[in-house]
């Protein structure tokens, strides 16, 4: 995927976790955030590795996102908190994987697609 497109499917992402926490109180934005956190994962992986086939983007981002949510079983230094959290939740876990899911099948779509269409 080129990679102005993977730049503007990031921006894309943060703007609708913050729309996703503008429109809604309660768990909505909680578990839609922990969904698109992982999806703006997918987007800097690609960005980093272009050629990164869709199965393996969606592998490492639920994995590192995984990662991220076991280490708050320990110490998180307050500086990351903001970025990495505090609070292990294990719903959360779940959530991470519908986002690199939705991300692996957008992605996959469209790669699938002939350029121009």
């Amino acid at each position: 995927m080129p990679r102005p497109i993977t730049a503007l499917a990031a921006v894309l992402t943060v703007a609708a976790g913050l729309g996703v926490r503008l429109l809604w109180d309660g768990p909505v934005p909680k578990y839609a955030g922990d969904a698109l956190y992982t999806v703006l994962i997918y987007a800097l992986v690609l960005l980093a590795l272009p050629r990164t086939r869709p199965w393996a983007a969606a592998l490492a981002s639920a994995g590192l996102s995984w990662a991220i949510e076991f280490a708050q079983l320990g110490e998180i230094p307050a500086v990351l908190r903001p970025l990495l959290g505090s609070t292990f939740n294990p719903p959360d876990l779940l959530w991470y994987t519908v986002g690199a899911g939705a991300a692996w099948a957008l992605h996959t779509a469209a790669r699938a697609r002939p350029p121009g269409q």
